[in-house]
């Protein structure tokens, strides 16, 4: 098995792909905290392909993941082709899962959120370097913990640690 160091990002490529370039921009740019080793640099997945040679790229990509950040735009949760299928194959590689409200919510928002991510055990958060390099640093050890323990379903951080990183 490769080493899992990767960070998959699930995102919705035709209405969203610019806040998934902005996290990329983040990383490049030494003015922001973020860094993040993107699963998505393995290999490339083209439009043309076929379904099976993408999902077959995809999850080349996930075994090389030890985190799954979903963005959630407005659109998201309709996508089924790919986006709930990557949520599915996240689930049962027990990836944690880090879901991310493009529309600022700092918690989960089941008017977008795609079903099997608001059931399954998530962290769900608003769009921003600060929160999303704090939950990519703290999350996975917090997931362990609460399968563990058994526990499952939504999870957010409370105003007290947005505050401390400044938003």
């Amino acid at each position: 098995m490769p080493y899992r160091n990767k960070t998959f990002v699930s995102f919705d490529g035709d209405n969203d792909i610019h806040y998934y370039r902005l996290m990329q921009a983040w990383h490049q740019n030494d003015g922001f905290d973020f860094n993040f080793y993107n699963a998505h640099d393995i290999n490339t997945a083209r439009d043309s392909s076929q379904e099976a040679s993408i999902k077959a790229q995809l999850a080349e990509r996930m075994r090389s993941s030890r985190i799954f950040v979903l963005l959630v735009g407005e659109s998201t949760r309709y996508l089924t082709k790919f986006v709930q299928w990557e949520i599915e194959q996240a689930i049962s590689r027990s990836l944690p899962l880090i879901v991310v409200n493009l529309n600022s919510r700092r918690s989960m928002d089941s008017q977008s959120c795609p079903t099997a991510a608001q059931k399954t055990l998530a962290i769900h958060i608003s769009f921003n370097a600060a929160i999303m390099q704090y939950a990519m640093d703290n999350w996975p050890s917090s997931h362990e913990k609460f399968i563990r323990e058994g526990k499952s379903g939504p999870y957010y951080y409370n105003e007290d640690i947005y505050r401390r990183l400044g938003l």
